[in-house]
């Protein structure tokens, strides 16, 4: 028996029989028998500058020579920590924003909620509580990313960590405004959105739904939080899924592919509005992590934020879009699959037949690993859909030979 434990894992099942990833290049991986796999994943979400990059494992390591890492608590910072973060301030949805570094998404989720709840109590509105998040919605796995889950299963086995949640059906305006009603619009601290829903099905939302729910949010005088952990740093096509859309937020959360997963790091943005009565003097915001402004991921993701500009990645990620969702098409014809998502970035989901996943709840497994089999990773998401977010750098014949894959493991399914 092995000793590591598995994150989402029923290690009764996964003892013993792992695929160990040995190497990446572009966009593939290769187990320790040299067998490669297209990642359909990029990972969880996060590699889109493709593996192998030596400009970010140059940046690291010439930082690492030089200082590793330094904390950034009180007059304390590096020079990679003050680059990055007015590199990132640059293209944030909202001029002359704030930035303040994690090591990830979970931390970025509960850190923008404890500032929403700091930043009511500092200006006179500690009532505001309240925060609304949505059906299939995923914030990590803090205790506040696991209180606003909308996967039932990720809150299974818990109990209450944090009350003063409110969770609406994941596509409806009326919904959110009708739960601001019932609770009151003064008790509103915010709204948890990803503009993209990732783990719980890659669900892109209807015209009109985030600006609608955006000016629901700001008439309430509540906050809107866009968690863009899975949109950001090209994506779906721009720097955050928020440019795109206009979404101007008062708050939003990254990480994934701020360095592209080569080194762990992720942050809040936070509008001028949001920072200023902290940055007036006399108040300090008793939070943050030992990991804060970590000098080697701040010079990861320099390399990695320049490697997206220079190869014109997010223009590639636009043009991607159309192509990939063209690709999937066809494979809703195929018995197993009753519906494609795609349309906003090189993001999408192969959907699997409801009625065949209640007849087998096994089913999404089998599938992915018959996709796996057939050369190519997915993973399983909520509502029994299959993942399909490759490095950006995917081209439109490793697209096409990405569904080939996808084609011949549903294929090789047996129920």
């Amino acid at each position: 028996m092995g000793s590591f434990w598995h994150p989402f894992a029923d290690m009764g099942a996964v003892d013993g029989r792992e695929l160990v990833i040995d190497r990446g290049e572009g966009i593939y991986v290769f187990d320790e028998n040299g067998r490669r796999y297209l990642d359909a994943t990029a990972s969880l979400w996060y590699c889109n500058v493709g593996y192998g990059r030596q400009e970010i494992v140059d940046a690291a390591a010439g930082q690492m020579e030089k200082l590793h890492a330094y904390h950034t608590f009180g007059d304390f910072v590096t020079r990679p920590v003050i680059e990055l973060t007015e590199k990132v301030a640059a293209i944030a949805p909202v001029p002359g924003s704030k930035v303040f570094l994690t090591s990830g998404g979970s931390d970025s989720v509960d850190s923008a909620a404890k500032l929403a709840r700091r930043y009511f109590h500092l200006t006179g509105q500690p009532e505001r509580t309240v925060f609304i998040a949505r059906r299939w919605g995923y914030h990590g796995t803090h205790a506040y990313g696991t209180s606003l889950a909308g996967m039932a299963p990720n809150k299974d086995g818990y109990g209450d960590l944090i009350g003063d949640v409110v969770v609406v059906p994941w596509d409806s305006v009326e919904a959110v405004e009708n739960a601001i009603e019932q609770v009151g619009p003064e008790r509103i601290a915010g709204m948890f959105c990803e503009p993209v829903i990732g783990a719980g099905g890659v669900r892109v939302p209807p015209d009109g739904y985030l600006t609608g729910v955006r000016e629901i949010i700001r008439r309430a005088g509540a906050l809107f939080i866009a968690d863009e952990v899975v949109t950001g740093f090209g994506r779906v096509g721009a720097w955050f899924a928020s440019n795109r859309f206009g979404l101007e937020p008062d708050l939003l959360t990254f990480a994934k592919g701020a360095t592209s997963g080569y080194v762990p790091l992720g942050g809040v943005i936070a509008a001028p509005w949001i920072a200023e009565p902290f940055w007036q003097g006399g108040v300090t915001w008793r939070h943050g992590y030992t990991y804060s402004g970590h000098s080697t991921a701040a010079a990861a993701g320099l390399a990695n934020l320049d490697i997206l500009e220079r190869e014109g990645l997010l223009a590639a990620a636009r043009k991607l879009e159309p192509e990939l969702a063209a690709a999937l098409a066809p494979l809703v014809q195929h018995p197993l699959v009753s519906e494609i998502r795609s349309g906003l970035g090189v993001l999408g989901a192969v959907q699997l037949d409801p009625g065949a996943v209640e007849d087998d709840p096994g089913l999404p497994s089998k599938a992915f690993r018959a996709i796996r089999k057939a050369g190519v990773i997915t993973r399983a998401v909520g509502g029994g859909g299959l993942q399909v977010s490759p490095p950006l750098v995917i081209t439109t014949d490793r697209i096409r030979e990405m569904v080939a894959g996808f084609s011949a493991g549903l294929d090789s399914v047996t129920l």
